[in-house]
């Protein structure tokens, strides 16, 4: 299935997407929470522990402003796991065809991870023009997205790029007319989680935000 547009609006809205894992549920609507209200209301909640699904299904169900979009769905069933669990959206490290077609079948918005034109195109042959770029940065950066992008400019392609992103390149990427949205998996801080400071969180939260406003638009 395509990327539906409303959400492709609210991630261009949003600009930076947290990321990050849970070890424990009950950190899971805390830190959205925190996140929500230091300013940013899109997250991508990783499936790297156990507690991945329930956790999704916390936020969903706790925390309905934020938009939940989840990443590492490696596997079918794991795309039909995180629709089911109620997320907006789900991404991945890698193209998979297996797991695009699980995705589609699930209704769950898709974005394949890409980093070279073979990849890019095996992805647009299969219906998907939000792609994340991973790993970002250790990939050549913008530099090397620009150079990626320009054949395929035509197509509008919409790109996610996460992997090195932080506070001090994220306008960088963001400035690309092709770029939607950076991750920032920076910004969930984990010792600040197993403190519980959800303050602490939130001041990270609005600095990140207020980076993007005084940073200029794109």
């Amino acid at each position: 299935m395509s990327f539906p547009i409303e959400i492709i609006d609210r991630l261009r809205q949003c600009r930076v997407v947290a990321g990050f894992s849970v070890d424990h549920v009950d950190h899971a609507v805390p830190i959205a929470e925190a996140l929500l209200a230091g300013g940013i209301d899109a997250i991508e909640l990783t499936l790297r522990t156990d507690a991945g699904i329930d956790a999704v299904k916390a936020i969903c169900q706790q925390v309905p402003d934020m938009l939940v979009g989840v990443g590492t769905i490696l596997t079918p069933d794991a795309a039909a796991a995180v629709a089911q669990a109620g997320a907006a959206f789900g991404v991945a490290p890698g193209l998979n065809r297996r797991v695009i077609e699980g995705a589609k079948d699930a209704g769950l918005p898709f974005a394949p991870g890409i980093m070279t034109p073979s990849e890019l195109e095996t992805a647009i042959e299969s219906d998907c023009r939000f792609v994340k770029f991973f790993p970002a940065e250790a990939s050549g950066g913008v530099t090397f997205l620009k150079s990626l992008a320009a054949p395929y400019k035509h197509l509008d392609i919409e790109y996610f790029p996460l992997g090195g992103v932080c506070v001090d390149n994220m306008l960088d990427y963001l400035r690309m007319p092709e770029v939607t949205a950076v991750g920032g998996s920076w910004i969930v801080n984990k010792q600040m989680v197993e403190n519980g400071d959800w303050a602490g969180l939130q001041s990270r939260s609005a600095e990140v935000v207020n980076a993007l406003k005084t940073g200029g638009e794109r």
